[in-house]
């Protein structure tokens, strides 16, 4: 891709059940991608010990992030363990109109509303795993996690994985190096896009002098 065409970022949305690997893929991505940009988002909960505002989350009360929601203002939201988190939507579409690329790791849920407000910007993948005994194997993998607390994030895996053909893409992680590789094509791919590649217009006028 030429870097002198002006171009629209892409919002990369990331989805699957609890262990297929989305957020390792994310992170990935974020390591290795020079215009991918970080989204803070907000939360109702309370900092933890060494939390900075603004930096890893924007601290908001109830009341605060409610009017967030009504007025517009986040993409996204969710309860989690009686917590609101959401992403902010200005800091988003500034990113996206400076030509940076933002990656999000997020249930489909996440995903319907991000497509809703952002159809246009939104491509999205959905992180298969090779089987249900190879996700509960990786789960139960996890030291700390409970029989309950693994049972519970099973049943959740199996409504995650009855949305799979909402998303653009899907991408079976039997392989994590080929699982970003291919996650990586499908993000370069999104940014060759006629459509996203606002500065052709100019750049194609030196190709028909008058």
């Amino acid at each position: 891709m030429n870097d002198s065409i002006k171009r629209r970022g892409v919002c990369l949305i990331i989805s699957a059940p609890s262990g297929a690997g989305k957020s390792t893929i994310a992170n990935a991505l974020r390591a290795s991608e020079s215009r991918l940009m970080h989204s803070v988002s907000v939360t109702t909960r309370l900092p933890r010990p060494g939390e900075k505002e603004g930096v890893h989350y924007h601290f908001r009360d109830r009341k605060a992030y409610d009017e967030m929601i009504a007025q517009g203002d986040l993409l996204e939201w969710a309860e989690v363990f009686g917590h609101g988190y959401g992403t902010p939507r200005r800091p988003v579409e500034e990113a996206l109109a400076d030509g940076y690329d933002m990656v999000f790791d997020i249930d489909w849920q996440g995903h319907r509303l991000m497509r809703a407000a952002l159809p246009d910007d939104v491509v999205s993948i959905f992180i298969l795993p090779p089987s249900i005994e190879e996700l509960e194997r990786r789960l139960r993998g996890r030291q700390s996690d409970s029989n309950e607390t693994i049972e519970n994030r099973m049943r959740a895996a199996q409504n995650e994985l009855s949305h799979w053909a909402e998303f653009d893409h899907n991408i079976v992680n039997d392989d994590l190096d080929h699982a970003i590789r291919q996650t990586k094509a499908v993000l370069r791919a999104a940014r060759l896009r006629t459509a996203r590649q606002v500065g052709l217009n100019a750049f194609t006028k030196r190709f028909f002098p008058s």
